[in-house]
């Protein structure tokens, strides 16, 4: 059968995850230092790994209400008030979904008529503009610089915004540059946004991993962002729950309800073990995020440390846990530097332009893995350099 006309051609616009794409060459060596894929390399805590398993143990295994167990909501809503300084009804304010990124997908496809267009900085996470394209959207990228130490600036949003402009799309800290938000720059946007008639999607997964004393800053909190923004959150990077898979959505009640319609005919709710699991880590958990914090901070400092000794330029990443070094006065492409990395010196890394045109010349390194990977990987690396 000619499968050609049978797959849906919004689908044919859609391309293959860059950094899935790269790792499947990675399956099956084992001396490979991965320096790659985005998640943490702790163990969910144990107290939450417990919960869940008495969830189990005590048969709780049943469906939950489409916006999730009324107790975590509560607890949702009582935590975002607490770090985001920004307050929701957990009655019908809070979506709990299966991870950020069905969050993502549900809100796309609740704004967006066809032909709408969302803006989004970049580098930007790999799945931004394919959720974009499968909800009918037109994505607009907005390239930040590594000399703005990549946070997006009000006068580059403003240069693109059109009639068609709906969304704006942010991301801080980033992935994959970790680039946090200037709250000054944050107020330009807001601005804009207000004067503009946009909605904010504002992916802020990686909040609670900030470095060197800077508070974290989420637009939602600005006056006058409320009611125009849509906080995304969830449980898979502060608290290493990556296979959990648990997210929450936080936004005004007729926005939240639109989500949820499609929330309830798609997946009906998230997995009740992983509610249950995810109260627990509200309720226990900062402790565990304090003690990942600083081992992320102390491996961030000793990656970017080497990398300006070895003489490639890398900025300071103000959060997440990812370092962007610059390659571009090596003369190869981001893909052609990271394969030769891989073949010569098996360590894997990330080509930037996976996260876009933008990340083009830069490399994403993971520093999500233990120190001692760390060292042997940056011996490598400076091995590898010293040839060009």
């Amino acid at each position: 059968m000619d499968y050609s006309d049978k797959i849906s051609k919004q689908l044919a616009t859609v391309s293959r995850s860059g950094i899935r794409d790269f790792f499947e060459l990675v399956q099956g060596r084992e001396d490979v230092i991965s320096l790659g894929v985005g998640e943490p390399d702790f163990a969910t805590p144990w107290h939450i790994r417990e919960a869940a398993i008495y969830s189990l143990e005590n048969g709780q295994t049943s469906y939950t209400s489409n916006l999730g167990l009324l107790k975590l909501r509560r607890r949702i809503s009582d935590y975002v008030r607490g770090f985001f300084r920004v307050s929701y009804s957990y009655e019908d304010e809070v979506l709990v979904t299966v991870g950020v990124s069905e969050a993502i997908d549900l809100a796309l496809r609740a704004l967006l008529n066809p032909g709408d267009e969302v803006i989004y900085h970049e580098p930007c996470y790999v799945s931004y503009s394919p959720s974009i394209a499968m909800a009918y959207g037109v994505a607009v990228p907005v390239a930040t610089r590594k000399e703005d130490g990549f946070s997006l600036k009000a006068e580059d949003l403003e240069a693109v915004i059109t009639e068609r402009s709906r969304v704006l799309m942010l991301n801080f800290p980033t992935n994959p540059t970790g680039a946090v938000a200037d709250v000054g720059d944050l107020e330009e946007i807001a601005a804009l946004c207000i004067k503009h008639d946009l909605v904010v999607l504002t992916d802020e997964i990686y909040s609670e991993l900030i470095y060197d004393a800077v508070e974290h800053t989420s637009i939602a909190s600005l006056d006058g962002m409320k009611e125009r923004c849509v906080l995304l959150h969830g449980f898979s990077k502060a608290f290493a729950m990556t296979g959990f898979r648990l997210g929450y959505a936080c936004a005004p009640g007729p926005i939240i309800d639109a989500m949820m319609k499609i929330h309830q005919y798609s997946m009906l709710c998230a997995p009740v073990t992983s509610q249950v699991a995810a109260i627990e880590a509200l309720e226990h958990g900062a402790a565990s995020i304090v003690r990942m914090k600083e081992a992320y901070h102390q491996r961030r400092d000793y990656m970017v440390r080497r990398l300006q000794q070895m003489g490639v330029e890398c900025h300071v990443p103000g959060g997440a846990f990812y370092v962007f070094p610059d390659i571009r006065k090596f003369g190869l492409s981001s893909k052609e530097f990271a394969m030769r990395l891989l073949e010569e010196t098996s360590v894997a890394a990330v080509p930037g332009d996976a996260f876009g045109e933008s990340g083009e010349g830069f490399l994403r390194c993971c520093y999500a893995t233990s120190m001692e990977e760390i060292v042997e990987a940056m011996d490598r690396l400076e091995a590898f350099v010293r040839k060009f």
